[in-house]
C-alpha cells in the first residue's frame, strides 16, 4: 500500500492563479449550445477553446454562477453586459425554455458545471437532450475530469474502466448497484462524498472482495492531492479514523484473474445459518468463498439483526 502528500493538512479550496494568464478577445462563437469543462481544482487547468467560447457565447449558463464569474475575473473575461444565469438540477425546468428561446434567435449559449465536464454527474444532461431534440447544435469544449484524472494517477488498468457515479444513498438500490457492479470486468470508478467513503468500502470489500486493487484519489489538482493505493482492505485501514476533506473517486480494480464468480455472500450466509451457529456459518463461508471472515462476519451480523427486526 501506498499514499502520497501529507493527508492531515487543512483543505483551502481551489488553487487560484492572481495572475492573467488570458487576455480575453471575444470572437464569434457559433450558434448553439456549447457544453465547457472547467477546472476540478487549478485555475489555470482550462483550454484556450474553453476561454474563447467564454469570452464570446451571447449566453452564458452556470451550474454555479458565482464559480464562473470567479474563473472568468481570475482569466480576465468580462461579462460585457452579456447574461449569465443560473442552471442547476433543481431550477433545469424553468431555465430551459429560456435557453431554448436564445438558440431559437440563433444565439450561442455556453453552459459550463461548477468544475469537471458536463453530464458528468453534473447537471447538463436534459439541456443537452432538449436542444439535440429541437434540432440545435450541441459542440462539447473537453477538458478537466476528476473520473480521468483518477484513472491517471491511480495506477489500476485503463484499457476497460466503467464509471459507477454516486453508488445509491441506501437499501435495496444501493445492495443491488454494488452487486451489479461485482459483475463487471473492468476497473470501476465510483464518485463518493468523504464523509461516506468509509462505509462505501466496507460495503465494497462485503461485495466485491477485499483483497481487490483500489486507489483513493482526493483533492486531484489541488494543493493537498493525495492518492491511497493498495488492497480494499488496506485502503480502508489507512483512512480509518481519519475525516477526510474534499472531492473523492474511488477506484477498484477488476475481478483476479481465475478468482471465479462473483459470490453472492448473503445467499451463501443465509443457507449456512439456516442450520448452524453464527460462528460456525461464518467459519464456513469463509472458508468457502475465501473472503476475509471479518467482512463475512460483518455481513452475517447485518443479516441476522435484519431477520430479528
Amino acid at each position: 500500500m501506498t499514499h502520497e502528500q501529507e493527508p492531515d493538512h487543512p483543505e483551502d479550496g481551489p488553487e487560484i492563479v492572481s495572475e492573467r494568464s488570458f487576455e480575453a478577445s471575444p470572437r464569434r462563437v457559433p450558434p448553439g449550445l456549447h457544453l465547457v469543462a472547467t477546472p476540478i481544482g487549478t485555475a489555470r487547468d482550462i483550454t484556450l477553446r474553453t476561454l474563447d467560447i467564454l469570452a464570446g457565447a451571447d449566453v452564458l449558463a452556470a451550474e454555479d454562477t458565482r464559480s464562473l464569474r470567479r474563473l472568468m475575473e481570475i482569466h480576465g473575461i468580462r461579462l460585457e453586459g452579456r447574461p449569465l444565469l443560473a442552471y442547476h438540477d433543481h431550477n433545469g425546468g424553468q431555465m430551459r425554455p429560456r435557453l431554448m428561446a436564445a438558440l431559437a434567435e440563433g444565439k450561442s449559449v455556453a453552459f459550463a458545471p461548477e468544475a469537471g465536464t458536463p453530464l458528468i454527474s453534473d447537471p447538463g444532461f436534459q439541456l443537452a437532450r432538449t436542444a439535440i431534440d429541437q434540432g440545435y447544435s450541441v459542440v462539447a469544449a473537453p477538458g478537466a475530469s476528476a473520473v480521468l484524472a483518477a484513472l491517471a494517477v491511480g495506477g489500476l488498468p485503463t484499457d476497460r474502466f466503467c464509471f459507477m457515479g454516486f453508488a445509491p444513498s441506501q437499501g435495496a438500490a444501493r445492495k443491488r448497484f454494488l452487486t451489479e457492479a461485482a459483475q463487471i470486468p473492468a476497473t470501476l470508478a465510483f464518485y463518493e462524498s468523504p464523509k461516506r467513503v468509509h462505509r462505501l468500502l466496507t460495503e465494497i470489500a462485503e461485495t466485491l472482495g477485499a483483497e481487490r486493487d483500489c486507489a483513493l484519489c482526493r483533492e486531484l489538482t489541488k494543493r493537498f492531492e493525495e492518492v491511497v493505493r493498495g488492497t480494499v482492505a488496506e485502503v480502508a485501514a489507512a483512512i480509518e479514523g481519519r475525516a477526510l476533506k474534499g472531492e473523492i473517486v474511488l477506484l477498484v480494480g477488476r475481478e483476479a484473474e481465475g478468482a471465479g464468480e462473483a459470490v453472492d455472500l448473503d445467499d451463501a450466509l443465509s443457507r449456512a445459518l439456516e442450520g448452524a451457529s453464527l460462528r460456525e456459518a461464518v467459519d464456513m463461508v469463509t472458508a468457502e468463498t475465501g473472503l476475509k471472515r471479518r467482512a463475512v462476519y460483518q455481513r452475517a451480523l447485518a443479516l441476522r439483526e435484519g431477520k430479528d427486526e
